[in-house]
Formats: structure tokens, C-alpha cells, sequence
């Protein structure tokens, strides 16, 4: 195992970048920046991939070895899982990671593509996840449910399950406030009434309205009107509504859940 970790260490080592390593710590500060090896992503998904061709022998103790010494390695782990074909066997790995993921990076990077195919199996787990009371547990089941179930297989009450998140921690509630907004670009009649109506905290209701507007899937006419939903705030709640931007705004459209979403950059 030991030898396989260190083959995988020596690899990213090979591919770091020391002046996107110094940027990238300022987008991830819940992250030690001694941890961040400075691996752009497209390296770190070719490794992934590579990984996988060479079969699991090349791998298998790297996932087994938790947690990582490093950020690059978390994420690369995250790419691992993602490659899973067996819906069972990957569920397993996110489920056994899960409790190790320490930031938003690697919480919106770990998009298994087999989900795709196990709509109606994925939602009991994305439920437990959202109820399991870990910032980054939550984010990853609202995270799933935003990027499997505001198409096809929408159901309005899934928009009332996110609604009665209640969270002080920034990044469950920039997440949430970005479930809504992507349902107010894919579902906006269903989404709308939420706003309307008050049914979200006064800080992810404004940030929702903001990163609508932001949106270019949202017309220039939805986007009029809610800004006529905006509610009124002090200084001190605007600066606390726009705390922390810099920090996950960083997200590049590549990193799965919403191409109106900037990114951590490759």
C-alpha cells in the first residue's frame, strides 16, 4: 500500500505548479496551505484516469488510505470515485470519504458519473446526506440533488426539503442559495414562490436573488422582477451577505453543477 501511495505522491509532485499552488490556497482557506501541492485539474483528472486504466491494483490502497496528507490528493481521490462504474461499489467510496472532505473544492468536485443512470436509488442516500448535520456532507446532498434532479426528474417537493435547511455555516448556505438560484434558471414557476413568499433565511434569500441575476439562463425579465424581491438591509447584512465570495466563487464552469458558476481555475 505504502509503495502505492508514494508512486501517486511522486506523480503529483511531478505535475505541481508553485505560482497556481499560491492562488489557489487564497480560494480554499479552510484548507492548510501547506497541504495544497498545486496540481491544475486537468492533470489531476488525466492522473484519475490513467489510475483507472491501470486497474484498481494501482489505486486500491490510496482510497483505503484516509485522510490524505494533501489537498491535491483529496481531490484526486475525488476524480477516482468519480470514474466508479458499479453504482453500488461507488456509493460505498463516496460514503466512506465523505467524512474526510474539508472543503468546498473537493465537495463540488466529487461528481460520480454513474449517478447519472440510479436516479430513484441516489435519492435516499442525497436525504441521510442532507440530515447528517456535516457542512460538507450537506453541501454534497444538496450538491446531487441540484445537478440530478431539476430536469426530468423534478418533483416540487424536493424544493421544500432544501428550503428547511437551516444552517449558520457558509458553504451549506451559499449552497443552498445556489440550488435555488439554478431552480429559478430550470424550475422557475415551482422555485419562485420561495422568494415570494419568505420561505428562505434572509441571508441565502438575497444571495439567491444575486446569483440569479447573475445568471445568463435567467431572461432579462425574471431577472427585473426579482430584484423587485430583494428585502432591505443594513450595511452589516450586506457586508455578511458578500463575505466569503472570493473564497468559493472561484468555480470553473468544468466543476459540475452550474455553468454560470466561475470557478476554481485549471
Amino acid at each position: 500500500m505504502a509503495n502505492v501511495i508514494n508512486k501517486i505522491r511522486e506523480e503529483l509532485f511531478r505535475w505541481q505548479d508553485e505560482k497556481y499552488r499560491d492562488f489557489q490556497v487564497k480560494l480554499i482557506p479552510t484548507v492548510n496551505p501547506e497541504s495544497v501541492i498545486g496540481v491544475r485539474t486537468p492533470e489531476l483528472r488525466n492522473l484519475a484516469k490513467q489510475l483507472v486504466r491501470a486497474g484498481k491494483d494501482a489505486y486500491a490502497g490510496f482510497l483505503l488510505e484516509l485522510p490524505h496528507a494533501y489537498f491535491d490528493e483529496n481531490q484526486l481521490h475525488a476524480f477516482l470515485i468519480a470514474e466508479e462504474k458499479d453504482y453500488e461499489a461507488c456509493l460505498a467510496e463516496v460514503e466512506r470519504f465523505l467524512p474526510y472532505v474539508d472543503n468546498w473544492a473537493t465537495c463540488d468536485q466529487l461528481s460520480p458519473k454513474v449517478f447519472k443512470k440510479h436516479h430513484q436509488e441516489l435519492l435516499a442516500p442525497i436525504w441521510k446526506w442532507i440530515a447528517s448535520g456535516d457542512v460538507y456532507t450537506i453541501r454534497f446532498g444538496v450538491g446531487m440533488l441540484m445537478e440530478h434532479f431539476l430536469d426530468a426528474d423534478f418533483k416540487p417537493a424536493f424544493l421544500d426539503q432544501v428550503a428547511a435547511i437551516r444552517s449558520e455555516e457558509y458553504y451549506v448556505r451559499m449552497m443552498v442559495a445556489w440550488y435555488f438560484a439554478t431552480a429559478l434558471a430550470k424550475q422557475y414557476d415551482a422555485a419562485l414562490p420561495f422568494l415570494e413568499q419568505g420561505r428562505l433565511d434572509d441571508w441565502t434569500h438575497q444571495k439567491t436573488i444575486q446569483k440569479a441575476v447573475e445568471s445568463y439562463r435567467i431572461t432579462p425579465e425574471q431577472k427585473t422582477y426579482l430584484k423587485t424581491l430583494r428585502h432591505k438591509m443594513t450595511v452589516k447584512a450586506k457586508r455578511e451577505t458578500g463575505a466569503g465570495n472570493a473564497c468559493e466563487e472561484g468555480r470553473r464552469t468544468e466543476i459540475r453543477l452550474s455553468a454560470d458558476e466561475p470557478a476554481l481555475p485549471t
